[in-house]
């Protein structure tokens, strides 16, 4: 990154059950503080406005979702395999 850099983060490791992922946060947040770069995290709020804002954005081929792979139900054992390996450039999609 550019030393000057802002890094948005979206998401974060599921961590312990008593933290959550709030020691991945405090790292993150640390570790900017030592450089010079900015670490913001990324939390959606999904309502309704958006959600129709979005889809006319879809509709429009303004946007266009990145899949990395498709599973059927029946391969959903496979498809989190994947997922928990990090590789994922791009959405799962499930078809059930």
């Amino acid at each position: 990154l550019n030393p000057q850099a802002t890094l948005v983060i979206v998401g974060a490791p599921k961590g312990n059950r008593l933290m959550g992922p709030l020691s991945h946060i405090v790292k993150v947040r640390l570790a900017a503080v030592r450089g010079s770069q900015k670490a913001v995290f990324f939390i959606a709020k999904f309502n309704k406005a958006d959600m129709l804002a979005l889809r006319d954005l879809l509709e429009a081929g303004k946007v266009t979702p990145v899949i990395d792979r498709s599973y059927e139900l029946s391969e959903i054992a496979d498809a989190f395999r994947y997922l928990g390996e990090g590789h994922a450039q791009g959405k799962i999609v499930i078809t059930v």
